[in-house]
């Protein structure tokens, strides 16, 4: 697995959830390290194959409901238009599945922990000014449009056999925070991370945020691709996944308010006396995290983290909070509130999916204190 990991760029200690595709994720305590994600933690999903496409190569068609359909070059792409800087934190839609997984078995799907779930400097074009180069209308919420992406990358899991590919709302597209972006933390954009170039979403889950993008649609609904139609959506808990029809359940888009305690861990041991607990919280699309509560006795009583400046308005917010830790048995708890006052579900078994999607329970990790 360590092999895996190296032959991708990433550290030896990720934990690799499958090979082909190759998924992984860092250990939640290197998350805690750092508000921006060194590219090497930074948690890898993927539905197939990478593609292996030099810039010079690459090719991106945007058409559809435009008057002036695009056919670009990396080249153009990154020279005709002006480039801009976005800090995003990217999220996958089954971070935190293993604690789902403790209600109910959920077959099929990888058992992520903590750590998929990553923030980095993104450098592209805006998709607005691509898409207004295409003749796309000035009135995004018009007519309710959608705008469709399609990668390079074939998922052998889809039904049928499909290059990946999702839609987000052109009310979303034309946003000035989404991007076509081809550097990540100041370096080129790697293969692993869909390089050459890649769709930036920020907000949403990391699943509409397409790597490998080749062709960019403008609709009048929603991508008919599997991963947009059938995947990626949260079904009753009853649900049968092989019998579910397209445009069954809800369809995921926004993150979730959500909360995790990255240091310690749990399962750890930790000496006695000073311990910092280190997370994050994270509140979607326009929102932000205004609190952060912290328990040492499962919820009876609670204090409030130290909250630390967001590296932007489309990421992660960290937290802190020092203790004194006696020893014996330790249950940490955190949960988060934001700027509308809301909060989150306290209990993971209230939240099971059949697809292990959208967790976003109270944290909680167990320790022992020696």
């Amino acid at each position: 697995m360590a092999a895996a990991a190296t032959a991708w760029g990433k550290r030896d200690d990720m934990v690799v959830r499958a090979d082909l595709p190759y998924n992984a994720e860092p250990p939640p305590a290197v998350l805690a390290g750092s508000d921006i994600t060194p590219i090497d933690a930074f948690y890898a999903r993927n539905h197939g194959r990478f593609p292996d496409t030099a810039p010079h190569q690459w090719r991106l068609r945007v058409d559809g409901l435009v008057t002036r359909p695009l056919a670009l070059t990396y080249e153009r792409l990154t020279h005709a238009f002006e480039q801009h800087d976005v800090v995003a934190t990217l999220a996958c839609a089954g971070n935190r599945r293993a604690e789902l997984l403790r209600v109910r078995p959920i077959p099929g799907k990888e058992a992520w922990a903590h750590g998929a779930i990553s923030t980095a400097r993104w450098r592209g074009v805006r998709l607005a000014d691509v898409l207004a180069a295409a003749g796309t209308r000035d009135e995004p919420d018009r007519d309710g449009l959608h705008v469709a992406f399609q990668g390079c990358d074939v998922a052998e899991e889809a039904r049928p056999v499909q290059p990946y590919g999702s839609s987000i709302p052109l009310s979303k597209a034309m946003s000035p925070e989404v991007l076509l972006a081809w550097r990540m933390n100041d370096h080129p954009l790697p293969r692993v991370h869909g390089g050459p170039v890649r769709v930036v979403v920020p907000g949403y889950i990391g699943a509409r945020s397409v790597k490998w993008v080749t062709a960019i649609t403008v609709q009048a609904g929603p991508s008919t691709n599997y991963f947009q139609s059938q995947d990626y959506r949260i079904l009753p808990a009853d649900a049968d996944v092989d019998a579910v029809a397209a445009g069954e359940g809800i369809s995921l888009s926004s993150l979730a308010l959500n909360c995790d305690i990255l240091d310690p861990t749990d399962g750890d041991r930790v000496p006695r006396g000073p311990l910092t607990i280190r997370g994050y919280g994270i509140a979607g699309d326009g929102r932000s995290v205004e609190r952060v509560d912290v328990s040492l006795d499962d919820g009876r009583s609670w204090r409030q983290a130290d909250l630390h400046r967001a590296p932007s308005e489309w990421s992660w917010r960290p937290w802190s909070l020092n203790v004194d830790a006696a020893p014996g048995p330790l249950r940490i708890t955190a949960r988060a509130w934001d700027d509308t006052g809301a909060t989150h579900p306290e209990s993971a078994a209230s939240l099971w999916n059949p697809r292990g999607y959208g967790n976003n329970a109270w944290a909680r990790v167990a320790l022992r204190v020696t």
